[in-house]
């Protein structure tokens, strides 16, 4: 080991005395002495990974700053396509996705950028970061060389690389390096026509001057099926990892050139019924002082996670279906506030002795504040507000269709039929091929009789009448983001049956819930709903209302819903994701403060799927709680 490390450390050494010519703005890979060149200077990045869209830009600025205190030199990023192109032809760049201005925001800090534009980009983030329109072609092979899958990416490349190019750093911008695609070697498809059609894309948008590279996990299988000839290979490996094994195996793959780790983990992801990860500050520091010390080049993943606000997530599929949570915190330098952790210190003091750091205070914790309860009052059942929440009416089909084929690609949608016979005992509504895609909650003339959910329970009894409405509301829990599962059809895919009878008829009710919430309601039409009096827990699909008085302040708070079960939350129209204290392990939901008026009053919205507890309260606190097993408030 000893032997390994001087080895790495007298490369480390060729690199930083060779080459140094001086020159025009240029940014390359040197192979003789194993390192990058900066304007023919050598240069080792210290890096950390950040999601803008999963920050609100109001804090891009603090964020950054931050990681350029703590001694970073460079950031990556990820471009979510699906962030952009929800709708297919359809852009935004702005707000929230105004790019150009984060890579603007991250050269005035002093930060370069390492870009990943996929256009799959796993993440954690829905779909791996492609739309989910793609899958309106039924037989679609994502990620390869599928002619409608290629001609999509060419178009969403044309549209985006033309914005990249000026901020490349040969160009006057801080764009060092750009990833091709993303840990294609963990993919089943292994298509080489696909990369090389990639790096053609890049190429002619980018230059023939910009470095292209890849990552990959840390096995042979990988590193094979994702590297290609003219893209430099990279591998990405966490604390657990023995460090020269696995620069060993890039070795095999690069011969020459800089040793990068372009993604080491910091932590690691939740999913609903997850014990919350955590990865020690002590190991992170070690191993990164180790691979430091070898002249590595060294992205941390994350150094800050952030939200999955709205229904960004994404999902796991081995065994079975695993949603991931709301928070992105990931345990990682900077928390999912944004505020500094042990981690991060630990990591500083790591870097001093690789470079010199800015000097100055590191920026303070966000403001937080703990507003208190709020009661919240019942306004009334999906079923009963159809009208507000689908107002162009149900789609007619003898059998269910899916999300896609509806075209509404997120959140929620009703598929509602009727009893063919009457049921005087509880009888089983079946999904016998595992066709509910996530979470079904149903009904029976507006009384909620259970639920069936992917993987886990395909079969619930109801009862009721010949001719009665049955309301199967289905929850997008996000889609497949790693993985061979990522066709990731969403919605009633396959027949219901019940008893011995196939359901049939359906109206499908796609549901606009975002945009009703965001333009008012159900505060605007408050008048309307006369909550019964009595505190009883209410059972199913039930949306619930409350006003946070403004006190002045919109400082950042944290959420929890004590007691309630499944749902999903917005504060003045703003989708804040999805909670589930019941399953866990998350219990807080993380509220910006500029979401928050200081002087009107602050709309909450709650669509809780199962069932709301008799107080109908809930609680801003000051500080998260991302652990089920940490102390209850």
């Amino acid at each position: 080991m000893a032997a390994a490390v001087l080895l790495f450390a007298a490369v480390n050494f060729a690199c930083l005395t060779g080459n140094l010519v001086s020159g025009g703005r240029s940014f390359s890979i040197d192979y003789k002495n194993n390192c990058f060149l900066k304007d023919d200077k050598p240069f080792q990045y210290i890096s950390g990974s950040i999601h803008y869209s999963r920050i609100p830009r109001y804090y891009w600025k603090d964020r950054l700053v931050k990681m350029y205190m703590t001694g970073l030199n460079a950031i990556q990023v990820y471009v979510p396509w699906n962030f952009h192109e929800a709708v297919q032809g359809v852009y935004n760049f702005t707000g929230d996705r105004d790019l150009e201005h984060f890579l603007d925001l991250a050269n005035q800090t002093g930060l370069l950028v390492i870009l990943r534009p996929g256009p799959y980009i796993c993440a954690e983030w829905e779909m791996g970061g492609l739309p989910a329109w793609l899958l309106q072609k039924p037989n679609i092979i994502l990620r390869s060389a599928d002619a409608d899958y290629v001609q999509a990416v060419s178009n969403w490349f044309a549209v985006l690389l033309p914005k990249i190019r000026p901020w490349l750093y040969v160009n006057g911008g801080n764009i060092i390096t750009v990833q091709v695609e993303n840990e294609y070697g963990s993919y089943f498809a292994c298509d080489y026509n696909y990369m090389r059609h990639l790096r053609t894309l890049l190429r002619f948008f980018l230059g023939e001057d910009a470095v292209l590279f890849t990552t990959d996990g840390n096995t042979d299988r990988e590193m094979t099926c994702g590297s290609l000839e003219g893209l430099y290979a990279t591998v990405d490996f966490g604390t657990s990892n023995n460090v020269t094994e696995a620069f060993k195996r890039q070795r095999r793959f690069e011969p020459r050139g800089p040793l990068v780790n372009s993604e080491f983990y910091t932590g690691w992801l939740d999913h609903w019924g997850d014990q919350h990860a955590v990865v020690d500050a002590q190991k992170v520091s070690r191993v990164l002082a180790e691979m430091l010390t070898m002249g590595a080049n060294v992205n941390m993943y994350m150094f800050e996670g952030g939200t999955n606000f709205g229904y960004w997530n994404g999902a796991d599929h081995d065994t079975r279906f695993r949603s991931v949570v709301t928070s992105y915190d990931y345990d990682a330098p900077l928390s999912e506030a944004g505020d500094p952790t042990e981690k991060l210190l630990a990591i500083r003091d790591v870097i001093k002795q690789f470079r010199d750091i800015p000097t100055g205070p590191m920026p303070p914790p966000t403001p937080k504040f703990a507003y208190g309860f709020v009661n919240l009052k019942k306004v009334g059942t999906i079923s009963s507000l159809l009208n507000t929440l689908s107002p162009l009416g149900p789609v007619e089909s003898q059998y269910p269709l899916t999300f896609e084929e509806m075209k509404q690609y997120y959140g929620y949608m009703l598929y509602r039929t009727t009893l063919p016979r009457d049921l005087s005992q509880p009888t089983p509504l079946i999904s016998p091929l595992n066709g509910v895609h996530d979470r079904a909650y149903v009904s029976v003339n507006g009384v909620f009789q259970g639920l069936l959910e992917r993987d886990t329970a395909l079969v619930t009894n109801i009862s009721g009448q010949q001719g009665d409405t049955v309301d199967v509301l289905v929850e997008n829990m996000g889609r497949v983001n790693f993985g061979s599962k990522i066709n990731d059809y969403k919605g009633l895919l396959s027949h219901l049956i019940l008893g011995k009878d196939v359901l049939t008829d359906w109206k499908i009710y796609p549901l606009d819930i975002d945009g009703a919430i965001a333009g008012g309601w159900p505060h605007s039409d408050s008048q309307k709903y006369f909550p019964a009096p009595k505190k009883e827990p209410s059972l199913g699909p039930i949306f619930y209302m409350g006003t946070l008085q403004p006190n002045g302040l919109a400082w950042d708070t944290f959420l929890r819903l004590n007691e309630w079960t499944k749902g999903q939350v917005w504060i003045n129209g703003v989708n804040l994701g999805r909670y589930w204290p019941a399953r866990g392990p998350q219990q807080t939901l993380y509220v910006p403060g500029p979401l928050l008026s200081t002087v009107l009053p602050n709309y909450i919205t709650v669509l809780e799927l199962e069932g709301a507890p008799a107080h109908q309260r809930v609680l801003f606190m000051d500080r998260p709680q991302l652990s089920a097993t940490a102390g209850k408030s």
